[in-house]
């Protein structure tokens, strides 16, 4: 849930065995021969599952769901005709004791405090493609002592978050339930069971019938760094209209990418429009990060070179610019004064008082991912089988090293 380079909520699969080999080795004419160590600890998404890069070495996790600060991952493993759960402390490499939850269980979401985990019976995923169609949902709630709650869903839902008080889960409704093409977002009462509206910005109901329903893509979620609002970026969204609009009965406009915000604490819910031309291009080629203080949300979309800044005091685009463009998909991770755009071989370093180009960098092979550092000094790349780490100031290689398998970066591995 937070400013991670591979979707917040995006499920991994089992790691192959072949994975949890050493961190050394690769094609000697694309990393060097010995890996340079880590100065921070990673966490990385590797074949499928997650590892922890730490120094020279390599701590397998396995398929599971981290928070958005990397600081915890709730891993499951099949356990015969039931699942075993346990919680890793990414940081630190501690583990708790694994525990039985009856049935086939699959991570989902964690609590942005790493308390809670929401479980499903199949692979979902709220950034991921459509679900299969279904007339009942089954999720799991628990933490790493067990089963907390079990929900019996009518109707076809993807959880999405907690919230901050951990006595409701966010859901995405799938509508229609059996043939689903497009959703909208409700809150589930953990007590009850039961779904229903979140509230409006000025934090009263949405009326009945007054519900945004969307479609399209959900491409990346960002936490802000205080963890109370989840910053989700939607893009190709035909004949959508707001709450806002529903209810004042405008017609909304021609919106084809909006930033969906999820205030976790307060339960509203509020759509930050994207200008034309976000959401005309590829999904993969829009990537968004935000300011360490919470302030600013940066959204790009390489495809046209446009990068809006999004004030999160008051929710709206601030400023606009354009820079060149590119075809590949795009990365991105911000410190107080940089934006980093990663596409193709090609990582530009935007300076944020004006929102200019300040650098250009080749990085030899294309870029899978960005992470920024706990302390700024470093900015790591995720490449198809490496990860690297610059000089975000100058751009100069400070060190690389070989990682096969390599899917994409989450982000800093620290102690919760």
């Amino acid at each position: 849930m937070a400013n991670t380079t591979i979707s917040r909520r995006t499920l991994l699969t089992a790691l192959a065995g072949a994975g949890a080999a050493a961190l050394t080795g690769c094609d000697p004419a694309a990393t060097p021969a010995v890996a340079d160590p880590l100065p921070d600890p990673l966490l990385v998404a590797v074949d499928g599952g997650l590892t922890v890069l730490r120094g020279t070495d390599r701590q397998t996790i396995g398929a599971g769901v981290a928070t958005a600060d990397g600081r915890l991952v709730y891993v499951a493993a099949p356990d015969g005709a039931d699942t075993a759960l346990w919680r890793v402390d990414a940081g630190r490499g501690d583990a708790t004791e694994r525990v039985r939850l009856p049935g086939r269980w699959v991570p989902q979401t964690v609590s942005a405090d790493g308390r809670r985990l929401a479980l499903t019976t199949e692979r979902l995923s709220v950034t991921g493609d459509r679900p299969a169609g279904r007339d009942e949902t089954l999720v799991l709630v628990a933490d790493a002592g067990g089963v907390r709650q079990r929900l019996r869903l009518p109707g076809n839902f993807v959880p999405e978050a907690f919230t901050h008080d951990l006595a409701g889960l966010f859901v995405l409704e799938w509508l229609p339930p059996a043939a689903p093409d497009h959703y909208r977002v409700r809150l589930v009462d953990l007590a009850s069971g039961v779904a229903g509206p979140l509230l409006t910005r000025d934090k009263t109901p949405v009326p009945e019938g007054a519900e945004e329903e969307m479609r399209g893509d959900g491409r990346q979620a960002v936490l802000a760094p205080n963890r109370t609002v989840l910053y989700t970026l939607y893009t190709h969204q035909p004949d959508h209209q707001h709450t806002r609009d529903r209810i004042s009965g405008r017609p909304g406009s021609d919106v084809h990418a909006f930033v969906h915000t999820l205030h976790l604490e307060q339960r509203w819910a509020y759509c930050v429009d994207l200008p034309h031309p976000f959401g005309e291009g590829a999904a993969d080629g829009h990537a968004m990060a935000i300011t360490p203080d919470g302030g600013r949300l940066y959204v790009a979309d390489v495809g046209s070179g446009t990068v809006a800044e999004i004030s999160t005091e008051d929710l709206t685009v601030r400023r606009t610019t354009t820079l060149a463009t590119s075809g590949a998909p795009a990365y991105a991770a911000a410190s107080a004064k940089r934006l980093f755009l990663g596409s193709g071989t090609g990582v530009r370093a935007v300076d944020l008082a004006g929102l200019t180009v300040t650098a250009e960098r080749v990085a030899g092979d294309p870029v899978t991912g960005l992470v920024l550092s706990p302390d700024g000094s470093r900015l790591y790349l995720g490449h198809r089988a490496a990860v690297s780490w610059q000089d975000p100031v100058t751009g100069g290689q400070l060190g690389r090293a070989a990682v096969p398998g390599l899917v994409g970066l989450h982000g800093p591995a620290r102690p919760a």
